[in-house]
């Protein structure tokens, strides 16, 4: 099996029999069982019905514990658990959690975040008012590993409703976190899984949901993304592919925009990115003081923009790393 699929897997429809929930609450998980609990907490404490809602755990092989006994103790048999016969990688995982819903709205909700009380009050609300809609997000906030809150993220509009131009916004980069968005599964039938890369693949099935269905959004936060300290160790930010990456969706992301704006969105994301390449170079000289990988970042910036702050940011990098070498 290709674990990184070349093009959308396809999702196989489902009849529209009324035995069907409105909600599919699927779960990946691998190695994440620190967190599990307090995931599957956040769902069951809404007190949802099974006739409502499905929610099911889909463990891509883990290693670190006994994820089945886990569920159980948790969901006492209300939350369903599916084990790959082998590992299978994220995105063939997610492709599994999205042909295994039943319900009318899909909501992929990793095992290491979690969901406010009111999310699917909320985002099920959006979808009743806003049936033209493919997908409903909320604004969100994120924690670090102790569930501590660090920022939220910005408001896309002050109000709930329809999001006006959100082609052209979501084109210019990522706004969105798994945690936050819920998407019909229908949309996932007609525009099939996500593909390509491992980094940056939610951005472009975000912008391609947007290209093809009107996006609702709720400016209330009800979701909590986890970043996690060792998460820019990972080999992609320590060779720079994280930014090689991007790029690679920026292209993809290039067909989905308005002809005339193409050039014009695809050279702010460039820009947006090479400046979250030069911040990733810092946070890895104070975090690791690894000069390799912060030439690496700084290499991948400079390829895709170059202006004299971005500049004056990188010469900032280099003389604190001159100091620390004094």
């Amino acid at each position: 099996m290709n674990l990184i699929p070349s093009s959308p897997p396809q999702i196989k429809p489902l009849s529209n029999e009324a035995t069907r929930p409105l909600w599919s609450v699927m779960i990946p998980v691998y190695n994440c069982s620190q967190f599990l609990i307090k995931t599957l907490e956040s769902v069951l404490v809404q007190s949802i019905s099974e006739k409502d809602m499905q929610i099911e755990v889909v463990d891509d092989a883990s290693t670190d514990t006994d994820v089945e006994a886990l569920v159980n103790s948790i969901g006492k048999g209300r939350i369903k658990y599916f084990r790959q016969p082998e590992n299978v990688g994220s995105l063939r995982n997610f492709e599994t959690c999205i042909n295994r819903s039943r319900g009318h709205i899909v909501h992929i909700l990793h095992g290491d975040d979690q969901v406010k009380n009111g999310y699917y009050a909320t985002l099920g609300n959006l979808f009743k008012q806003y049936p033209e809609a493919g997908a409903a997000f909320c604004r969100y906030t994120y924690v670090d590993e102790q569930g501590n809150k660090l920022y939220d993220e910005e408001p896309e509009m002050a109000q709930e409703g329809i999001l006006k131009d959100w082609l052209l916004y979501i084109g210019e980069r990522q706004r969105i976190q798994y945690v936050s968005i819920a998407v019909r599964r229908e949309v996932y039938e007609k525009l099939g899984a996500f593909y390509g890369l491992t980094y940056g693949e939610d951005w472009e099935m975000w912008v391609r949901i947007a290209k093809y269905y009107p996006v609702a959004y709720t400016p209330n936060i009800l979701a909590e993304y986890r970043m996690h300290s060792d998460s820019i160790s990972g080999t992609k930010f320590l060779t720079g592919q994280n930014t090689k990456d991007m790029v690679q969706v920026m292209e993809i992301i290039k067909d989905y925009l308005p002809p005339d704006q193409q050039e014009a969105i695809f050279e702010k994301s460039k820009k947006f990115y090479a400046y979250y390449g030069v911040w990733v170079a810092n946070e890895l000289w104070h975090k690791l003081h690894d000069v390799r990988a912060v030439k690496a970042q700084i290499k991948q910036a400079l390829h895709i923009h170059k202006d004299p702050i971005l500049y004056w940011q990188i010469l900032k990098i280099y003389i604190k790393i001159l100091i620390n070498k004094k």
